[in-house]
């Protein structure tokens, strides 16, 4: 899934990726998600030459989709239009035809070449054996951990008051990977906090960051939670009802760039009820972020900012004993929607018209 309102020029070294590390893309089908301003044939065109299969939506199609699915009714409360949560389509999308994997990249990244992204993250869904296990005594893992001691970051979302944590590790076994988030070279993904505090204005960060700084692949323990960023993920069917990216932007609070954060902190606890794990590391993209306003973005997150200190609390507290997932994903709605925060509750009412309109298409 490609969500973008750019041209088309990130989406070949992806391609060229795949091709130098053998990957077998008539087995893959690729989703544009792009708005009705774009020129979709500088995609359709792309892919041609490459002789893979790929589906180009603007929000024209998307709304003809969801007419002919007689869904529209869910396409208007569930997804926003021009924002990067309308991957919330492509889920459903990937849900309806039975795909076993979903990628998801944002139109600011390249692949690098010593990374295999599709085989790599397939490896890492695959994964059985020994691996790294981390954990913290505030509940909450640091994705940047391993380079700590050198950049004293912590990733967009990672809730102030788990900061400064006592952190784990033990070698444990798995059988069981449920999403596999690679990390990023160059630009780090930070909150606007973190990058006014280091004096960039320009929405991006004065650190900069290369595959040396990334070790070994590691898992986050079961009942801890961690920051996930979808500009370079992957991840089994099973987890999409867990994972819907929660409409931002959009609502009278104007709250932003909680999307992804907020629906990986729901995908974490599904992911520890069926007894998977979230794999972190490796393949690295290259994240190239264009310069925008660190304050237009404090602006977006500011009105989050205390929600975001509580919910994940909110969602391991909620009663996800039922066998059925469906039933484990309402529970978390519910206890969502018992918040007095009321942005946290109208995000569980989503959640829960989300599962309602996944259980209309089961």
């Amino acid at each position: 899934m490609l969500p973008t309102i750019r041209g088309a020029d990130f989406v070949e070294p992806y391609l060229n990726n795949a091709e130098m590390h053998k990957v077998d893309l008539s087995k893959a089908e690729f989703m544009v998600l792009t708005e009705d301003h774009v020129d979709k044939a500088q995609y359709v065109n792309v892919f041609k030459e490459h002789g893979v299969e790929a589906t180009v939506l603007n929000q024209r199609d998307r709304d003809k989709e969801m007419q002919a699915l007689g869904l529209q009714k869910y396409h208007e409360e569930l997804i926003p239009k021009k924002h990067r949560s309308e991957e919330s389509f492509g889920l459903l999308y990937m849900w309806m035809h039975g795909h076993k994997y979903g990628f998801t990249i944002d139109d600011d990244t390249l692949p690098i070449d010593q990374f295999d992204f599709i085989g790599g993250h397939i490896k890492n869904l695959n994964f059985k054996g020994k691996i790294t296990e981390l954990s913290s005594d505030k509940k909450f893992a640091n994705v940047l951990h391993q380079s700590f001691n050198k950049y004293h970051l912590y990733p967009r979302g990672y809730p102030f008051a788990a900061r400064y944590e006592k952190i784990s590790k033990r070698e444990i076994d798995v059988s069981k990977i449920g999403m596999s988030q690679g990390l990023w070279t160059n630009i780090p993904d930070l909150d606007s906090v973190t990058i006014l505090s280091e004096g960039d204005l320009n929405g991006q960060s004065k650190t900069r960051m290369n595959a040396g700084d990334y070790k070994e692949n590691f898992v986050v323990a079961k009942g801890n939670y961690v920051t996930v960023c979808s500009m370079n993920l992957a991840f089994r069917r099973e987890v999409i009802p867990g994972f819907y990216q929660f409409k931002m932007k959009d609502n009278p609070w104007k709250v932003d760039r909680f999307d992804d954060i907020w629906s990986g902190l729901v995908a974490k606890k599904l992911i520890d009820e069926l007894d998977y794990y979230i794999i972190n590391g490796k393949p690295l993209l290259q994240h190239n972020k264009a310069p925008r306003s660190s304050f237009m973005d404090l602006g977006f997150e500011a009105p989050g900012l205390e929600a975001n200190e509580h919910l994940f609390k909110i969602i391991d507290a909620a009663d996800t004993s039922s066998k059925d997932v469906f039933e484990k994903v309402e529970a978390i709605a519910k206890a969502m929607q018992k918040e007095k925060h009321p942005f946290i509750s109208m995000c569980g009412g989503n959640l829960a018209t989300w599962i309602e309109m996944l259980r209309k298409v089961s």
